[in-house]
């Protein structure tokens, strides 16, 4: 068997049987293929799944050599763990567990909120910087999609036109293609109404929603660079992205008084772990009030 053939079953397996986005199938293909590249040639399912913890390690050793930092390291030891044990069901045996191996620890940066009227003024005033009228009113959408329903950059991006009229709920596939319904605001319907109306693409039901200058899917790169402009004019910080709006929404709404596992629906996060990040921002969030309003503190 081929080096070419091994990370063709590995990508189909991650694409069709984990159902992994094209991102992270990119990713972990890389990361199988730097493995088999540094191994002796010749490699079949019985080698690859034979790899243990001390190859694994010295592998690990070189690319940290090469300026690799603890969050891709502990990435790419997932990505290899995967693969062994996918080896080790392509060859036929019995134990297919992942090889244990801890990987790096790895500190949990905090998501940085904005406040909601940062929220608004940001997707204002990307929409003020556009210079054609539905281009404005399409980045605006996106934007107030992102924070009114805690939607990815890519769940928005990739909504199908299908999707319109939009109504009080909507339906989001997430990552592992698992599907959710988020509420609408009455601000973010009329916002997506309003690009749709000034369009000047054909949006027919097989086509993307959200359609780039000449009529292709909009990218992400697109938004993120107006975002950055937007954020120097209003003088937010660097960590006031895209996504950022996302995070935004989900720390509003715990700090409103929504439950863990509401917010877990809403944000379309397949464990409570994932979730339990926003507990830690809002307590962050209440100690800067504490210590900007307490005479003492």
């Amino acid at each position: 068997m081929t080096t070419a053939e091994i990370l063709d079953a590995w990508n189909s397996y991650l694409a069709l049987g984990r159902r992994r986005s094209p991102h992270t199938v990119r990713a972990y293909a890389a990361t199988a293929a730097r493995m088999l590249h540094a191994l002796p040639p010749g490699q079949d399912w019985n080698s690859i799944a034979d790899l243990n913890a001390a190859i694994l390690r010295t592998h690990l050793a070189t690319r940290r050599a090469d300026g690799l930092g603890n969050v891709s390291a502990a990435r790419e030891l997932s990505a290899l763990k995967t693969f062994i044990a996918f080896a080790r069901e392509q060859a036929g045996l019995a134990d297919t567990s992942r090889p244990r191996l801890r990987g790096p620890r790895v500190k949990k940066g905090l998501p940085r909120p904005i406040t909601p009227d940062e929220a608004v003024n940001l997707a204002e005033t990307v929409a003020d910087d556009a210079t054609v009228p539905w281009i404005a009113a399409r980045d605006r959408a996106v934007l107030l999609l992102l924070y009114g329903a805690g939607m990815r950059i890519a769940e928005a991006l990739a909504l199908p036109a299908s999707v319109l009229p939009l109504s009080e709920k909507l339906t989001v596939t997430g990552k592992g293609n698992r599907q959710r319904v988020v509420p609408l605001l009455p601000i973010v319907q009329a916002a997506v109404a309003e690009y749709a109306q000034l369009c000047p693409w054909p949006l027919t039901k097989d086509q993307p929603l959200f359609r780039g200058a000449k009529g292709g899917p909009l990218s992400q790169g697109m938004v993120q660079r107006a975002v950055a402009r937007a954020r120097v004019t209003l003088g937010l910080p660097a960590t006031a992205t895209p996504h950022a709006l996302r995070h935004s929404f989900a720390t509003h709404l715990l700090g409103a008084g929504a439950d863990l596992r509401s917010l877990q629906e809403l944000l379309g996060h397949a464990s409570l772990s994932s979730t339990q990040i926003y507990t830690q921002v809002d307590a962050a969030t209440l100690l800067d009030v504490y210590r900007n309003a307490h005479p003492r503190a």
